[in-house]
């Protein structure tokens, strides 16, 4: 056994400090006992192994497991279906990822060497999901009382697996492991895009090997609908390609939840010109009105098609956030003066609710515990429909949290929030974010979700925790692979380890032990995306007149007339884009370096590679905008001395903007070509079907435009190409009536 660090005994103590007060004397003593037994992260870190999640209780001793040659996998003679799939995925991985030969014996005959998963004499200490891991020379055992529980001992094993000189050796240990929170969801947003089949899956086993055991899906209009054909995309999945993935999933032991919005977020559907009267308003495409008998027609529709679709879920999720109009039409608002907003709004989620649990479902929705009672409506305390399960919850108001307490008192599942970091475009603020148009900073994702998470695991409060990603902005899904591994870790484990550990961790578990400057990577594609998000007009599209850029003044009339003022209202964008560049250069020698490493999730690195170039395309574009004004001031000034130079500054002009827009082209195109490697084009139409696109009324980044020109759109609207075609016709003009004469 190891000491524990300076660090670990102060998040130990905090631990204890805050557990004295809201749990149970029994949980203390055990708590207490548990955390002198424990072997921190770090120590294994020293040793070359990198969990996730960390378990709960290791010791380091006895002989070490060491495999030259083959190994014999021994399961129970009466095992499971899904012991038996633990087994064969066990033996397959080993093969791929560590070249390993490894052979299934069902008869409990055992080898020299022998890995054995068995659900038989666990110890009654054990807890849900849990499992135990022993080592000896001959022989690795892992047991659970579950089948979840030994699967996820098999996760386990593989993130041990050291590779030496004399083969590959797994450390002298005992593992006792179990959840703090039984449900571990991660909400998957396709509302911009459409992954592959095949994507999907690499994700699922993803999440698995980090014991995520939900995955809500926020689909939208990637299913096709049998009952309303129109509202799927094209290419959207069939229901039979759904209920294959959703069987998929569950040998992973993840829940595959559907999420198809109800009362808000509905532009999908409401776009359509035949759903238009059962708007709230008629401008918006974003809400149904809740009084409306055909709003729950269509959505039952909609709502049983993705049941059907998801067979074995026990859960379906409706949505109904971000209500914007929410009792703005004469009927909803004549029904809110008698029952408030909120009442209004719970009438919708408890019709939803009353037919979804008929269909055995249970319902959750984005709904705070206890916010029933905290809305401005006129009217207070309408309690929401019994058995409702809470997802929702920006500010839990008390440490103990208190409102999600009575919530469960009330009959209500709580599951802790993990919210959203935000709508940057590129990438996500895992190390800092921008507040007041950049001039601010605050804190970052991983130290909030860390903060939060580690707090309500412990508390044991929660049923359940949800960790979300929203496609406003068109980020890659890859993207998002950090948020998701922290939430698994600490929904999991609440006590260990510190959060700059799971960090350093997760970049050698992910990537590769070999992999170097990960930290430095992210925050490089951390600040070029916000800087790449204040460029243009991209905040334009949700802050109003902050931040757009102008081109340059055209040239004018015989002596070449132009306003001279872009380098000097942009000069600070200038200097900016000039030190950006010289950042973005160094985020691709990182990712140059480390591809050739031949690092895992390699794909990742093709993926950062194209959002840092499209960074500097960005900035080299300021730069070439600043390069245009200086060239056209020199023409300017050579008009009056030398007229055939003059014009030859023009030529340079005009070469500069299109090596310019050949660049955005090239970075483009690459890009696209990156993305859809896993997914389908954006915005995809068939032969048999044409895409439909309509802006939706929340003005989402990633749905300006129906393809990925989103994430061009703005330097589009520059019409760097009509000034070309100017500045042409300029030269022409030039050439014929000053210099020709």
């Amino acid at each position: 056994m190891y000491n524990q660090s300076k660090a670990t005994k102060q998040k130990s103590a905090q631990l204890k400090e805050y557990q004295s007060q809201i749990l149970s004397p029994i949980i203390i003593i055990l708590t207490i006992l548990f955390s002198s037994i424990s072997l921190h992260s770090s120590e294994l870190y020293d040793k070359g192994l990198y969990l996730i999640p960390f378990p709960q209780n290791v010791q380091l001793g006895g002989d070490d497991f060491i495999i030259n040659g083959e190994v014999i996998i021994v399961t129970d003679k009466d095992n499971s279906e899904a012991d038996k799939f633990a087994a064969e995925e066990l033996v397959f991985t080993l093969k791929t990822e560590w070249n390993i030969e490894a052979i299934l014996s069902e008869t409990g005959i055992k080898g020299s060497k022998s890995i054995v998963l068995t659900r038989n004499k666990v110890p009654e200490s054990l807890k849900e999901q849990g499992y135990r891991i022993t080592t000896s020379s001959d022989e690795l055992i892992i047991q659970a009382k579950s089948e979840e529980g030994l699967f996820y001992g098999t996760q386990t094993l593989l993130q041990l697996i050291k590779k030496n000189s004399n083969g590959y050796i797994i450390p002298g240990l005992v593992i006792e492991d179990w959840p703090d929170i039984n449900k571990r969801a991660v909400h998957y947003d396709t509302k911009h895009h459409q992954d592959k089949i095949s994507y999907v899956e690499k994700f699922i086993r993803d999440l698995a090997r980090y014991k995520i055991n939900q995955l809500v899906w926020e689909w939208e209009d990637k299913l096709a609908y049998n009952s309303h054909p129109e509202i799927g995309a094209p290419g959207a999945f069939t229901t039979g390609e759904m209920q294959e993935i959703t069987r998929y999933a569950q040998k992973y032991h993840i829940e595959l939840i559907p999420l198809v919005q109800g009362l808000g977020h509905v532009s999908f559907i409401l776009k359509w010109p035949q759903y238009k009267h059962l708007r709230e308003i008629p401008a918006s495409n974003w809400e149904f009105c809740p009084l409306k008998d055909g709003t729950y027609d269509l959505l039952f529709d909609l709502w049983e098609e993705a049941i059907e679709a998801t067979p074995g879920s026990d859960y379906i999720h409706i949505g109904s956030d971000e209500t914007f109009e929410l009792c703005a039409c004469p009927e909803c608002n004549a029904k809110a003066e008698e029952i408030g907003r909120s009442g209004v709004y719970h009438l919708f989620v408890k019709k939803a609710a009353e037919h979804l649990k008929k269909a055995g479902r249970k319902v959750m929705v984005w709904e705070t515990p206890m916010g029933w009672e905290h809305n401005p409506s006129p009217i207070k305390n309408f309690t929401p429909s019994k058995g409702l399960v809470l997802t929702e919850s920006y500010n839990y108001d008390t440490p103990d949290y208190r409102h999600a307490k009575r919530s469960k008192d009330l009959g209500y599942e709580v599951y802790a929030y993990d919210p959203n970091p935000g709508i940057e475009p590129l990438f996500l603020p895992y190390k800092y974010r921008e507040r007041n148009s950049g001039k601010m900073k605050t804190t970052g994702s991983l130290e909030n979700s860390y903060q939060f998470l580690t707090s309500a695991a412990v508390s044991g409060v929660f049923d359940g925790m949800i960790t979300t990603s929203w496609d406003d902005s068109g980020l890659h899904n890859q993207m998002w692979m950090l948020r998701f591994a922290t939430a698994a870790a600490y929904s999991w484990n609440g006590s260990y380890p510190t959060l700059q550990e799971f960090e350093n961790t997760f970049y050698k578990n992910y990537y590769g032990k070999n992999v170097m400057d990960m930290e430095e990577l992210y925050s490089l594609l951390n600040e070029g995306a916000y800087y790449f998000s204040w460029t243009f007009e991209r905040n334009v599209w949700h802050h109003g007149e902050i931040g757009k850029t102008h081109i340059p003044d055209m040239l004018r009339n015989d002596n070449m007339e132009y306003n001279p003022y872009w380098n000097a209202r942009y000069q600070n964008k200038v200097e900016e884009s000039r030190e950006t560049l010289q950042k973005m250069e160094r985020a691709l020698q990182i990712i140059e370096n480390n591809k050739r490493l031949n690092p895992k999730n390699d794909y990742d690195f093709e993926l950062y590679r194209t959002i840092a170039e499209l960074i500097s395309h960005t900035c080299s574009t300021y730069l070439d905008l600043s390069s245009l004004e200086s060239i056209i001031t020199r023409a300017h000034n050579l008009t009056f001395t030398d007229k055939a130079m003059a014009h030859e500054q023009l030529l340079k002009a005009k070469e500069l903007i299109e090596s310019s827009i050949e660049r955005r082209t090239k970075v483009y195109n690459d890009l696209v070509r990156i993305w859809e490697i896993t997914r389908l084009p954006k915005g995809l139409s068939t032969r048999g079907k044409e895409f439909f696109h309509q802006q939706d009324r929340a003005r989402h980044f990633a749905n300006r435009v129906p393809d990925m020109s989103y994430l061009i759109y703005d330097e589009q609207l520059l019409n760097m190409e009509g000034y070309l075609e100017r500045l042409k016709d300029y030269i022409r003009y030039y050439k014929e009536k000053v210099l020709d004469n």
